[in-house]
């Protein structure tokens, strides 16, 4: 091997172990992004590192089973099941809509936050901090193309962010609630 071909291969080494590591820090980067953008206040840039169509989807039929129980819970199982459909649908959408969407992640994602805001509570700055759900998320890959960040909700259940690889970059677009 010529001096010139050990070079080229060692170069040509060094960017695909960069990549590598590009692409395994991705889902960190795009959970730091969210942050980012969340703090700044500016949702508008969220859809950077949320692929809303598939977060929709992926929270759709969660929220329809949920809202699908509770009529059958309050009418009985003698509801037939194209009229539960048809309600569960009329009042699923509107609501799925409104949380996956820059303002509703937004507002998933700044915590209690909020709410202190609303009761005018600050801290002894006199500053409201956003609580980071994620900070303490327990984080694994569950295949080479999903990422996996689970918290507690304020009931101690499980709540799963799923972050999806596509091509090179890694974006929030499953969203698995508690049941």
């Amino acid at each position: 091997m010529t001096r010139k071909t050990k070079w080229i291969t060692g170069v040509l080494v060094t960017l695909l172990v960069a990549l590598l590591a590009f692409v395994a820090a991705g889902p960190w980067l795009t959970i730091n992004g969210i942050r980012n953008v969340v703090a700044s206040g500016d949702y508008t840039q969220l859809w950077r590192f949320v692929d809303f169509d598939q977060l929709r989807e992926s929270v759709r039929p969660q929220i329809q089973q949920r809202i699908a129980g509770g009529i059958i819970d309050h009418m009985g199982p003698s509801g037939t099941a194209e009229a539960i459909s048809g309600v569960t649908g009329l009042i699923a959408d509107p609501a799925i809509d409104a949380m996956v969407s820059p303002l509703g992640i937004a507002t998933l994602l700044h915590g209690n936050a909020l709410a202190k805001r609303v009761a005018g509570q600050r801290d002894a700055d006199g500053k409201v901090r956003a609580s980071d759900p994620l900070k303490d998320a327990r984080a694994r890959y569950e295949s080479p193309s999903l990422f996996t960040a689970t918290v507690q909700n304020a009931d101690g259940k499980p709540v799963v962010f799923e972050f999806r690889r596509d091509g090179l970059t890694w974006k929030l677009a499953g969203l698995r609630l508690p049941e």
